[in-house]
């Protein structure tokens, strides 16, 4: 009999999804410093516009990728608590957010939510410092 509380097989797939998604973070985040690496040298290199376009929207996927791999990271470590189904009455998804927000003060689940912000800010830098499409004058 296994002890503990009990999860519903909705949130123990989600949670076992994200445990699963947060084991591919450091590959993902390996291969978003490959990217920026890739979009710098091109940079620095004065490569046609067109192939700088291709490497900086590879990079912004990249980092997409690895902000939602610490994400999953994050959720994961706050632990089961605090998802919820859609097929969940109001209560438990009221107790679900109020595990979220106490699960936020842990100290082993701080480091996960200052890497989300860490990347979320870069992720913007460069999205807002790097034109993706082209201008067009109206």
């Amino acid at each position: 009999m296994p002890l503990g509380r009990r999860v519903s097989k909705d949130v123990a797939e989600l949670y076992e999804a994200d445990q699963r998604l947060a084991g591919e973070y450091e590959a993902r985040l390996a291969a978003a410093g490959e990217a920026e690496r890739a979009l710098r040298d091109a940079q620095g290199a004065d490569v046609p516009q067109p192939r700088l376009r291709e490497l900086t929207v590879a990079f912004d996927k990249a980092m997409t990728s690895v902000l939602a791999a610490a994400e999953a990271s994050e959720r994961a470590a706050m632990g089961p608590k605090v998802y919820t189904a859609d097929s969940q009455n109001a209560g438990t998804r009221r107790a679900a957010e109020i595990a979220y927000r106490k699960a936020k003060a842990r100290p082993a689940v701080r480091p996960w939510t200052d890497e989300v912000d860490r990347l979320r800010t870069a992720r913007e830098a460069h999205r807002l410092s790097f034109r993706t499409q082209p201008t067009v004058i109206v």
